[in-house]
């Protein structure tokens, strides 16, 4: 199973290339992240009883899905890059705001960050909170991951700093990009799938870079940056404590 896993986080499993060569000219995104699927339109009204959305997470589908549970909890340690973003100061909006306030400011920065993510080919993990994270695995958005993750963080920043962001304005984000091996794959219990995430010292390093970063600010690794062949022209270079 192990290998499986691998095999379809880089993009090397043959089946899912197959998958995605047939699905190319079938018309109607939003699709599946992993095979393509499509999720609308006359494709995806004919292919939902097999391919429509799971349940669990809208990004990937049913018969995905079912091929990557047959094993149970599974996963693979893989490289890719994350993306961890979370408002600044939410404590004390939630002090200023009406609770209805409150709540549509987090509904706006999960549309946002969902947007952005999802459009650069990432899968949105989770949404913890006032925090949003976003996995940027090989097999989904190729061997340039990191250069994804950075393009959703700026696209993300953008969008929240805008006055029209969210009912009460811009929403104060402050974002961290890093890249490394994790582990990738189902979690639950042995006889239930209920998640599908990464684990590991990279998710946990890029949450700490989320966490120091200022409203409208974006941290990235050097790691990162340098996978992404970021050019550092006009950006501050910072060491930062890192727990």
């Amino acid at each position: 199973p192990e290998e499986e896993w691998r095999a379809l986080l880089t993009g090397n499993d043959k089946s899912v290339q197959m998958l995605r060569r047939a699905f190319r000219s079938v018309p109607a995104p939003p699709r599946c992240k992993l095979c393509h699927s499509p999720f609308s339109g006359i494709g995806g009204a004919v292919l939902r009883p097999w391919f429509g959305p799971w349940e669990r997470n809208a990004q990937l589908c049913k018969s995905c899905m079912r091929q990557l549970t047959k094993t149970g909890v599974a996963g693979a340690e893989v490289e890719l890059s994350l993306l961890f973003a979370d408002i600044r100061g939410s404590t004390g909006l939630g002090e200023r705001l009406r609770p209805a306030e409150f709540s549509a400011l987090l509904n706006a920065f999960y549309r946002l960050a969902a947007n952005a993510i999802t459009s650069n080919d990432g899968i949105v993990d989770k949404f913890v909170g006032d925090e949003a994270i976003g996995l940027f695995i090989p097999g989904f958005c190729g061997p340039q991951h990191a250069a994804r993750a950075i393009a959703a963080a700026r696209e993300l920043l953008s969008a929240t700093g805008s006055p029209n962001a969210s009912p009460s304005g811009a929403i104060p984000v402050g974002a961290g990009v890093h890249a490394g091996i994790a582990y990738v794959g189902t979690v639950g219990s042995s006889e239930q799938i209920s998640d599908f995430t990464a684990l590991g010292d990279p998710v946990n390093t890029t949450a700490r870079l989320a966490s120091l970063a200022l409203g409208g600010e974006l941290l990235l690794s050097v790691v990162a940056a340098e996978q992404a062949g970021f050019a550092p022209d006009g950006a501050e270079r910072r060491t930062v404590e890192v727990r």
